[in-house]
């Protein structure tokens, strides 16, 4: 009995020194190289501070909108809906993004929709949306605020993010620097 209790020790008390102080100083530490120390990128526009990194609810029409959350973009409560596809309350909410989509971006099928633009994302907090959900919003927004197409557009290709190390990934287009560069046109 006591023969194999100190080995099982030992290991305890090795694997609690790793796991919770070396492993935690390591991910601390490599955390100080990142960009604001590792507090995420905050953006300050019109008086107001913004995490870059958790998605922003845009509902104007003067703005594009953001991927839905299942959580109302609270960072504190990361998670998703949990519903299944078949899920009949799931499927209606999805149908009524639908149907707002529609109705706010007139020309647009259906079938043309990008699922992520009508779906909440698995963490609820995304702030990215796909080129292509971009480019359907892009006609309404220049509509709203009296720009040519053409110059909405060249924001949106501007503000559209290549594959991490031109792999890993989808292109993307991150809505809050997009929004803001919106409204910084002259």
């Amino acid at each position: 009995m006591k023969e194999p209790l100190l080995p099982a020790l030992k290991m305890t008390l090795l694997t609690l020194v790793l796991f919770s102080g070396v492993y935690t100083l390591a991910v601390w530490g490599i955390a100080q190289l990142a960009p604001n120390g590792g507090m995420g990128e905050t953006i300050t526009h019109n008086g107001k501070t913004y995490y870059a990194n958790v998605g922003q609810s845009f509902t104007e029409d003067r703005y594009f909108w953001s991927r839905p959350s299942a959580v109302d973009y609270n960072a504190a409560g990361s998670g998703g809906s949990n519903k299944a596809a078949s899920n009949p309350d799931y499927v209606a909410t999805v149908q009524e993004r639908i149907d707002t989509f529609l109705a706010h971006n007139p020309g647009i099928a259906k079938a043309e929709i990008p699922v992520g633009i009508v779906t909440a994302s698995g963490s609820g907090l995304d702030p990215h949306i796909s080129p292509k959900a971009a480019q359907l919003q892009l006609q309404r927004i220049a509509r709203v605020r009296n720009l040519l197409p053409e110059k909405v557009e060249v924001l949106v290709a501007q503000h559209t993010e290549k594959p991490l190390l031109g792999l890993f990934g989808p292109e993307r287009v991150h809505v809050l620097k997009l929004n803001i560069a919106l409204d910084n046109l002259k």
